[in-house]
């Protein structure tokens, strides 16, 4: 049995690069960015109006001008115009391109106009309301850098310079595989000794978070069965995500149809609670890596977020996100195991603060709904006391 640390430490050890692929703008949303994109031209364009008014040349005002004869109408969309006479105005809406021979603009609250004659109420200073050429971005300017995660701002700046498809990082094939001859589909009534299956919808559920859909498999407590299914997915996966069949039971026959199918232990066992013992190994040949969690929910749940998702942020290239909470109340943590303690947080006095969720173990999954994730602590002599900051492990 090996301490959390050293688990998580081998476990990202043993991250994977996945490459590359090209998707549709539409379908790069959530997805890690795989190229640099520039601006294709000045942003903005053109000097736009940035409201809806009048267009002058500003000498107009210097020789005391204040009744002007409108020429006519820009609007956004349509080709630049030209002012004609430096006495004249153009009306101008918001977003159109500042006309030739105009270099100010005169919101229309400032402004009366009658009979095609604008009269100027409120004196402007010269070239205002104008968003000048290129002030924004320069043609050729770096707007997003490889690495971070495509949301709805990045879908704005993609579509903006073009990139009707985008380059992002792969995402991992994987398969969700339960085991157990009690659990039965959801939409089956249970026997009174069956249990309905809900780790690997929770599982699925939190993958889908992640834009991973995966593929579900159940396996019987048959050891052949057991053997003849994950040697298929072996073949067809970059990950295996198994909850259930890794304890000591004469039913758990997971690590010894592991080894046959020449599956490299990595370790088996963590000083840890809940979830001690989980299995996780690399396969030699086709290098799928698994991860095999305890069947009860909350521990299935706990080593997901605490061993997966890091796993899988590294592999796409993404930053660990390292959080830390204050306790509001004594806890103590015995040694050899480290804790994953349910917390529901909030805010107080200005500092992020967690409150433990009481349950009946890590097969109490009803406690899971409550908390927003899992403090880590490691087994020490002393109580963690009020007040204290401690590792943060965020689910939702």
């Amino acid at each position: 049995m090996i301490q959390y640390t050293e688990a998580l430490n081998k476990v990202l050890e043993h991250t994977i690069d996945l490459g590359e692929e090209t998707v549709t703008l539409k379908n790069s949303v959530g997805r890690v960015l795989a190229e640099t994109i520039c601006a294709d031209r000045d942003f903005p364009p053109f000097n736009r109006s940035t409201k809806d008014g009048i267009a002058l040349n500003y000498n107009a005002i210097l020789e005391g001008k204040t009744e002007l004869k409108i020429e006519g109408i820009c609007s956004a969309g349509i080709p630049q115009k030209e002012l004609k006479e430096d006495y004249n105005c153009l009306e101008i809406m918001t977003g159109a391109v500042l006309p030739k021979n105009a270099d100010t603009i005169v919101m229309y609250e400032h402004v009366s106009i009658t009979d095609e004659v604008v009269t100027i109420n409120q004196i402007p200073k010269q070239g205002i309301n104008i968003h000048v050429q290129g002030t924004d971005e320069k043609k050729g300017a770096v707007l997003l850098s490889p690495g971070i995660i495509i949301d709805a701002a990045e879908v704005g700046i993609l579509a903006t310079v073009g990139k009707s498809m985008v380059k992002v990082k792969k995402l991992p094939k994987i398969s969700v595989v339960s085991t157990g001859n009690e659990l039965v589909p959801v939409e089956e009534k249970p026997l009174p000794h069956q249990i309905r299956k809900s780790n690997v919808l929770s599982i699925d559920a939190a993958l889908y978070k992640e834009y991973i859909i995966p593929k579900q498999l159940h396996l019987a407590d048959k050891k052949e069965e057991i053997r003849k299914s994950l040697f298929e997915a072996l073949k067809n996966n970059d990950a295996l995500l198994l909850s259930g069949g890794v304890s000591k039971g004469k039913y758990d026959y997971i690590p010894e149809v592991m080894q046959e199918l020449g599956v490299e232990k990595v370790f088996h066992r963590v000083a840890q609670k809940p979830g001690k013992p989980f299995w996780f190994g690399v396969h030699k040949e086709t290098k799928t890596i698994i991860f095999s969690f305890p069947g009860n929910p909350v521990s299935t749940f706990a080593n997901y977020h605490v061993y997966f998702l890091p796993w899988l942020k590294k592999s796409l290239g993404l930053p660990q996100e390292e959080l830390e909470l204050v306790l509001q109340e004594e806890i103590e943590v015995k040694l050899p195991l480290t804790k994953f303690v349910q917390v529901a947080t909030f805010f107080k006095k200005g500092m992020f603060c967690g409150k433990v969720i009481e349950g009946n173990g890590s097969g109490d999954l009803t406690t899971l709904s409550k908390a927003n994730g899992f403090i880590c602590l490691a087994p020490k002599e002393k109580k963690y006391k009020v007040g204290e900051l401690v590792p943060f492990i965020k689910v939702k």
